[in-house]
């Protein structure tokens, strides 16, 4: 089978993938880091379950442009995963993450924002996430009925949304799922 998006075979193999992998990192990828990164995290395609090891490829991946890197090191810190809990860092990686267009990380720090009482800025998180496709629709909808989110902010945002997600249909993405799944 060959990959709808690099036109190239399927790997079969986990050492093909790391193999991969391995090539597309000394060429500088960031993906690719983050991606063997989770592969440290769980333990998977023979890589020992090693969170040190994936929070140093994660930062790298990070450092390289790669926001779900990011993204990842916020929800260790948040939860605890390797590491002790510490909300402090959990959200300066959020805060990398949607710098770099996370909506994920947006969404999380709404959420900081919002359990520290800041809500104006929680929402505001919540509105940039939900522009940019992030499903936190129920969010603006109890910001607006707090009012803390104009009648026009919430019609703009649910249209962005609307926009965001038809945007991102393609017959192309569904080859790629439908390979995924297969």
């Amino acid at each position: 089978m060959i990959c709808p998006f690099c036109r190239i075979p399927v790997c079969h193999t986990s050492e093909e993938r790391v193999k991969r992998l391995k090539v597309l990192m000394d060429k500088g990828n960031a993906q690719a880091f983050s991606q063997l990164g989770g592969y440290y995290d769980q333990g998977l395609h023979g890589m020992p379950q090693n969170r040190t090891k994936a929070r140093e490829l994660w930062v790298r991946s990070g450092e390289l442009g790669c926001s779900q890197a990011y993204y990842n090191l916020g929800v260790h810190y948040q939860a605890g995963m390797g590491v002790e809990r510490d909300d402090k860092k959990a959200k300066h990686y959020y805060e990398l993450a949607a710098m770099m267009g996370s909506t994920y990380g947006r969404y999380n720090l709404g959420c900081y924002d919002k359990q520290s009482g800041n809500f104006d800025r929680a929402f505001k998180h919540f509105v940039i996430a939900a522009k940019a496709g992030y499903k936190c629709l129920e969010a603006i909808k109890l910001g607006f009925e707090a009012g803390i989110v104009t009648k026009d902010e919430y019609a703009n945002t649910l249209r962005a949304y609307q926009k965001s997600s038809n945007d991102m249909k393609s017959d192309t993405r569904e080859v790629a799922k439908a390979c995924y799944e297969e």
